[in-house]
């Protein structure tokens, strides 16, 4: 029970510049599979969540096409073989 975490341009030199990695769905939702990542990818943690464990206001995830903000955060349940999507916000002008 795999899901594949697809990792953004500027968080890939924090995950040895791979582009998705594959990780076990373990409990089935976004938090567990983001601690198994995070397991692989120690320095990507501090990118994607706050001290007390909350995704950052400027990184979205989706699974699939549906943001994780909009179907219960960190809870949001994740199907077997899903892709999971980290999407840091970018600004300028």
């Amino acid at each position: 029970m795999r899901v594949t975490v697809r990792i953004p341009g500027p968080l890939r030199p924090y995950a040895r510049d791979e582009r998705s990695v594959e990780v076990d769905r373990g409990p089935g939702h976004v938090g567990g599979v983001l601690e198994r990542l995070f397991d692989r990818h120690p320095a990507l943690r501090d990118r994607v969540l706050t001290e007390q464990g909350e995704l950052r206001p400027h990184v979205n995830v989706f699974v699939g096409s549906e943001s994780i903000r909009h179907a219960g955060g960190l809870h949001t349940s994740v199907p077997e073989g899903a892709e999971i999507t980290i999407l840091p916000a970018v600004s300028g002008g």
